[in-house]
C-alpha cells in the first residue's frame, strides 16, 4: 500500500469522487431514515478514508472487529460493492448490525459472527486477510491480545485501521490507544490520522479538499475522529 499522506488521500478523493458522492448520499439518507436505530460511530473523515482506501486497495478479504450498529460495516460493504469484488468478515458481541445492513448490500459479500472474537479465532480468515479494521473493546488488554495474536497471523504489510486512539493529542493512559501507539513506535511504523485533536492541520487540509470537490455537506455532524491508519510490518 502506498504510504498514506494528505497528498495521497487528496488523490483518492479526486479519483473516486463520483462514487463517493453516491455513497455519501445513500448513507445520509439511511441515517435519516433509521434515526435512533442507527448509532453511527465513524465520523465523515474516518468513514470516507476507509471507503477510499478500500476502493484503491481492492482487497479480497476484509476483517472487521467491532460493528456496533453497522455504520462502518456499510461503508466497507459499499466499497466492496463498488469494487465488484471482496468479502467482509465481521465480528461483534452484539448483533445490532444484522438489523441495519441492507440485504442488497450484504448479500454474497458479508459473513457476520456474533461473539467475542477471541473465542472465535478459528473463524477469522487470518491467512488471507487483505485489510484489518478494529473498532471493538478499547481497553489495553484487548490491544495486547490482537497485537500478540492477530497481527502475527495476518500476512505481512496488511493495511490496518484502529479506532478510538486520539481523543486528545495523546492517547488516554492505560487504553488501547496508548498500547497501539507504543507498539507502532517500538516497531518504527508510521501512522496516519485525521484526528482534529491530534492532527488539526491534516483535518484542515482534508476539509479543504472536500470543499473544493463539493463534498463538504456533512453525512453526520461530528468532528470526533480518533482513528489511525497504518501498515503492519
Amino acid at each position: 500500500m502506498e504510504a498514506i499522506s494528505v497528498d495521497h488521500v487528496r488523490t483518492l478523493y479526486r479519483k473516486y469522487e463520483s462514487d463517493l458522492r453516491a455513497v455519501r448520499d445513500a448513507q445520509r439518507r439511511f441515517l435519516r431514515e433509521r434515526g435512533k436505530a442507527m448509532k453511527a460511530q465513524l465520523d465523515d473523515f474516518e468513514a470516507e478514508l476507509t471507503y477510499l482506501l478500500l476502493r484503491d486497495l481492492r482487497p479480497e478479504v476484509v476483517v472487521e472487529i467491532g460493528t456496533f450498529y453497522g455504520w462502518s460495516t456499510q461503508w466497507i460493504l459499499s466499497a466492496l460493492r463498488d469494487n465488484g469484488t471482496g468479502h467482509l468478515h465481521s465480528f461483534d458481541i452484539v448483533d445490532n448490525v444484522v438489523r441495519n445492513v441492507p440485504p442488497e448490500l450484504s448479500r454474497g459479500r458479508w459473513t457476520f459472527t456474533k461473539g467475542d472474537v477471541r473465542e472465535h479465532v478459528d473463524k477469522v480468515p487470518t491467512a488471507t486477510t487483505d485489510y484489518l479494521f478494529i473498532d471493538a473493546d478499547h481497553g489495553a488488554r484487548f490491544a495486547h491480545w490482537y497485537i500478540e495474536n492477530l497481527f502475527p497471523a495476518v500476512p505481512p504489510r496488511t493495511p490496518t485501521s484502529v479506532h478510538d486512539v486520539f481523543h486528545g493529542r495523546r492517547p488516554k493512559p492505560f487504553s488501547e490507544g496508548s498500547v497501539i501507539v507504543k507498539w507502532l513506535a517500538d516497531n518504527a511504523l508510521a501512522y496516519f490520522t485525521p484526528s482534529t485533536a491530534k492532527a488539526p492541520e491534516v483535518a484542515r487540509q482534508l476539509a479543504a479538499v472536500k470543499s473544493e470537490l463539493g463534498l463538504d455537506e456533512p453525512v453526520r455532524t461530528s468532528d470526533h475522529n480518533p482513528m489511525i491508519f497504518f501498515t503492519l510490518p
